[in-house]
């Protein structure tokens, strides 16, 4: 008898675990109350950078010299809200601790590199599956400095990029103008790393994915799940708000929201939401010709096909805060500085901003592997600020968990358990 697997959650982890799952011969049913690819999802709203070279945690060592800046500045690229810090304690306790030392930030780079290499080339093959492969661009990305000085600065970054098999081309002020000349002529040192890609529509990526599955066999149930029914350690349905779905295989990938779930299945995870922004200038035409990310920004600016996007920020205030939308207008001045023959005056319609949720781990690492209290269930959530790229290898992952077969690259690092 095939057996049924419902794959909580319809963002890009999920979508690619459920072609996955399709693929070994399985019954698929997506589970998610929001439109695959909205807003609403985290998939939406991302930088649009396939970077298998993003395998820096956010900590590093000295981050905790800034905390007490975080806490003073509301509106600094890293914020906590004095009212959450109660509740967001215990996790920056081990946000801090795991970049302590540069030691430790290797370690998380060795582990996270398997998982996000290759990436642009396996999001081109979804692409093209899919029926939309012009979404996928594959000509590099850039980091963009006033100086190699500045470059210098982020030395242990880069150091560790390159023990983990990174290469880069490094670029001059004059190329830098050739290659850029919208950019504002302060940036004169930039650093080209080649591997990576992007996606230009990022929530059309994940609907078209899950429009595939669908195609494919996959249902999706437009509900919430709730938990987990476990009879005798193991699966017998995944409860929602609508009702029960029999089941006999379950992967949680519902990012921010998979924490109850998680501790449904026998793991308590220190599941946080790192609250990230974008701003959008729909119809522009200056911006880069690839995506590039200015150092003192702390931004990722790429054209899209909706129009010219400028994503970053971290705010620690949990899920249920309002967005702070001065965050994301921080970004849309950043994006006006670093392109100074963009329009400043734009039609209210013109301009969007966004906020959503990385489901983020303290460590670094997402939690991707089996269950504590059932061999039935999966977890696949927490990829932080990799979930994009590291979208499809998760999803290849899940998708040979499920069948019994040994995952293509070392997975121990991302054990769910590792927090017991």
């Amino acid at each position: 008898m095939t057996q049924h697997v419902v794959v909580i959650g319809a963002g890009i982890v999920g979508a690619c675990s459920a072609l996955e799952a399709l693929r070994r011969g399985f019954q698929v049913t997506i589970l998610d109350p929001g439109e695959p690819g909205g807003e609403q999802s985290a998939s939406y709203g991302n930088g649009t950078w396939l970077s298998p070279m993003s395998v820096i945690p956010p900590s590093t060592p000295g981050l905790w010299r800034k905390v007490p800046a975080w806490l003073a500045d509301p509106l600094g690229p890293l914020a906590v809200r004095w009212s959450y810090l109660p509740r967001a304690l215990p996790w920056l306790a081990r946000y801090l601790w795991a970049g302590w030392t540069e030691a430790k930030v290797l370690r998380t780079a060795r582990a996270l590199r398997p998982l996000l290499v290759d990436s642009p080339a396996l999001y081109a093959e979804l692409a093209a599956a899919a029926g939309v492969p012009g979404l996928i661009r594959r000509q590099g990305l850039m980091y963009v400095y006033p100086d190699r000085a500045a470059f210098e600065a982020e030395a242990l970054a880069w150091r560790v990029r390159a023990a983990v098999g990174v290469e880069w081309q490094e670029i001059p002020a004059e190329e830098m103008r050739q290659r850029e000349p919208e950019l504002d002529p302060r940036y004169r040192f930039g650093v080209l790393v080649g591997e990576g890609g992007n996606c230009r529509d990022p929530g059309g990526m994940v609907a078209a994915l899950v429009a595939l599955a669908k195609a494919e066999g996959a249902l999706h149930v437009a509900q919430r799940a709730t938990g987990l029914r476990i009879v005798a350690g193991r699966l017998a349905a995944v409860t929602t708000d609508g009702g029960e779905i029999l089941a006999d295989r379950a992967v949680i990938a519902a990012g921010a929201h998979s924490k109850a779930l998680a501790a449904a299945a026998g793991d308590h995870v220190p599941l946080e939401t790192e609250r990230g922004y974008h701003a959008l200038l729909k119809g522009v035409e200056i911006g880069p010709r690839i995506p590039l990310m200015p150092s003192d920004g702390k931004m990722s600016v790429s054209m899209t096909e909706a129009g010219l996007r400028c994503a970053g920020q971290v705010e620690i205030a949990g899920l249920e805060a309002a967005p702070n939308w001065q965050r994301a207008e921080i970004l849309r001045d950043w994006l006006l500085a670093a392109f100074p023959n963009l329009p400043r005056e734009l039609p209210a319609d013109q301009v969007k901003v966004w906020m959503g949720h990385r489901p983020s781990m303290p460590d670094g690492l997402p939690c991707l592997g089996f269950a504590s209290g059932t061999p039935d269930v999966i977890h696949a959530f927490g990829h932080g600020h990799v979930g994009l790229v590291a979208g499809p290898r998760t999803g290849r992952i899940v998708g040979a968990l499920l069948a019994g077969e040994e995952p293509e690259i070392p997975i121990a690092a991302f054990d769910p358990r590792r927090f017991a």
